[in-house]
């Protein structure tokens, strides 16, 4: 293959992420992960199902960052999971110190890469990962909106028993229990959802939205998502890779857009080969404003934590 994709940290997310970026031939594939020969092996499982799955990139395991040289797209995954009862913000500490470090790593072998940030919480680990590389803000990207929208769309089908393929949807904000849903930017063949369902269940919708990730970990008992995470920042991947200019919301680093300064928080992006090509504005109601500023305050309030722990 041309391309190189890395995945850092071969955990669930991150074994799935190589799984979804290899089959559907987007690039080769680096895995890496500290723990002694564990992505090795699991880049060897995913090699011997390529001929049975019809592809033939190459999965490369790793514990350290040389395989990764001159990649075109580092997704980072690695981090420790929420477990139940804890939420994102619990996970700071511990996630700044390894997202920073493996950061560094491979943004040194890999100066002209674009970085899409997975692990959580995320939009603070996207200030991070933006401090760490050095690279301009535009190649730092975080996966949210993604995943975000892709819940409200599947929740949405699933309500009027529809194609999931019929279904637009944006979330905007922090990736979080603050997000904020945007029913009338959210359709079904390009009818607004509020012209399709009542209000008391949109707003169901809404909140189970928001609650997506917590349900899901709640359910496992001893883990967290990974399938819809890793399928949503391959999304990005490909959009990248391919040079698409395809619009999707994202966690991108804002300098006055929607109002906000040098703060990370999720809204419709232009993606191509040089990243967040272009943060697209879309007018809000007052309500809706409203709700992004309450999420952009909670994720300011993780950048203050970070500034208190030295990132």
């Amino acid at each position: 293959m041309l391309q190189k994709v890395t995945v850092i940290g071969a955990g669930n997310v991150g074994a799935t992420c190589a799984q979804r970026a290899a089959e559907k031939e987007l690039a080769d594939v680096v895995l890496v992960d500290v723990v002694p020969d564990m992505p090795l092996g699991k880049a060897l499982d995913l090699c011997e199902a390529a001929p049975v799955e019809k592809h033939d990139a190459r999965i490369t395991g790793a514990n350290d960052y040389g395989p990764s040289k001159d990649s075109d797209v580092i997704i980072v995954t690695a981090g420790i999971a929420r477990k139940p009862g804890m939420s994102r913000d619990d996970l700071i500490k511990t996630n700044a110190g390894i997202v920073n470090t493996v950061v560094k790593e491979a943004a040194k072998l890999s100066p002209q890469a674009v970085i899409i940030v997975v692990s959580n919480p995320l939009d603070a680990m996207c200030h991070v990962a933006l401090k760490a590389s050095g690279f301009p803000s535009q190649r730092v990207i975080g996966m949210a909106g993604v995943l975000d929208s892709a819940r409200f769309r599947f929740f949405i089908a699933e309500a009027l028993n529809v194609s999931v393929e019929n279904t637009h949807a944006f979330v905007l904000g922090g990736h979080g229990d603050t997000m904020v849903p945007l029913p009338r930017f959210s359709t079904v063949a390009g009818i607004p959802i509020t012209e399709l369902l009542p209000p008391d269940q949109i707003q169901a919708l809404c909140q189970r939205t928001a609650q997506g990730g917590a349900e899901i970990v709640g359910l496992l008992k001893t883990g967290s998502a990974y399938y819809a995470p890793a399928s949503s920042a391959v999304e990005m991947a490909e959009a990248i890779l391919k040079d698409k200019k395809k619009i999707l919301p994202c966690a991108v680093y804002l300098s006055g857009q929607y109002g906000y300064q040098d703060l990370y928080i999720g809204v419709p992006v232009k993606l191509g080969k040089g990243g967040a090509e272009e943060v697209i504005q879309i007018k809000l109601t007052a309500a809706e404003k409203t709700a992004l500023d309450k999420s952009a305050d909670a994720v300011r309030g993780l950048v203050k934590v970070l500034g208190d722990l030295g990132f």
